[in-house]
């Protein structure tokens, strides 16, 4: 029943853009902050971007504050991630997520419920 769903994954240049998109179904998605995370070969997953559109909050990695944004549409319940200045080191596999609760943004993968399938970006150099 629940259901995320990735897309706008891609091979991408240095120094150029993808919008990434997270389509949720099957819940009530004000009620859920929504993650993104990526992993890359023989590393770990880890948390770039988070947002709680009820609470109005953000959370940037540090590797991508300044590039990357998250953003939600409610109405289309979907979030998306504009990457912005893309690098080789951002190349993985994007995964969003879901995270039921209020208060400090959840930023690791064991505190995410629902998970999609992943998109990959590719950025070459």
């Amino acid at each position: 029943e629940v259901q995320l769903v990735e897309s706008g994954g891609g091979l991408v240049q240095a120094g150029g853009s993808l919008r990434l998109s997270c389509a949720a179904s099957g819940f009530i998605f004000d009620d859920y902050v929504i993650g993104w995370f990526r992993q890359a070969p023989g590393k770990e997953r880890e948390g770039v971007s988070a947002i709680s559109s009820t609470e109005g909050s953000t959370y940037y990695a540090d590797s991508v504050k300044g590039r990357f944004t998250i953003s939600s549409d409610n109405a289309k319940t979907t979030v998306y991630l504009q990457m912005n200045s893309l690098k080789p080191e951002d190349t993985a596999v994007y995964y969003c997520a879901a995270h039921y609760g209020l208060g400090p943004l959840a930023v690791t993968p064991d505190e995410y419920s629902e998970w999609g399938q992943g998109t990959q970006v590719t950025v070459s150099s």
